[in-house]
């Protein structure tokens, strides 16, 4: 974003964004989980994710970057807690904080591991095709969780 002209303000605030939406983003996540079930906001959420890394990947500039950071913090917020409410569903309470924390070791070390295979795909071919790369996966992974996910929770009561 530097090497494409932004100043530091523009920068500081698409860093801001993405977490700021995230952030409110949840607290409306989480509550509809329990209304329309968790599938729906797993696999909206990847997608949207992975829309939001294309626009990032293709974009040019400020506004492109501000619309690409209110959908990752818009998809972030939607799969967050509905899949710790997922979990949550089909773990019972004397093995749900040690699946959660399964859950928790498998998703931090997937960050790790996607982290180093990001910076060897962006020193070899550059930032745009590691982000076009991650889009791709995140977008098959929306596909994956479409396909072969059972939709295991229980709705709130009408």
């Amino acid at each position: 974003m530097a090497a494409a002209g932004l100043t530091i303000e523009k920068i500081g605030i698409l860093a801001a964004i993405y977490p700021a939406v995230r952030g409110a983003g949840q607290l409306v996540a989480g509550t509809l989980s329990d209304r329309i079930g968790r599938k729906p906001l797993i696999v909206g959420g990847m997608l949207v994710q992975a829309a939001a890394l294309a626009l990032v990947s293709a974009g040019t500039g400020f506004g492109t970057w501000l619309i690409a950071a209110i959908l990752l913090g818009a998809g972030t917020a939607m799969v967050y807690p509905a899949l710790l409410a997922a979990i949550g569903d089909v773990a019972h309470a004397h093995w749900r904080a040690r699946s959660v924390g399964i859950y928790r070791l498998w998703r931090d070390g997937g960050f790790a591991i996607g982290a180093l295979l990001s910076g060897l795909l962006a020193d070899a071919y550059g930032i745009t095709a590691a982000v076009t790369v991650v889009a791709a996966l995140t977008a098959a992974s929306g596909i994956i969780v479409a396909v072969r996910m059972r939709s295991t929770d229980h709705r709130a009561p009408g």
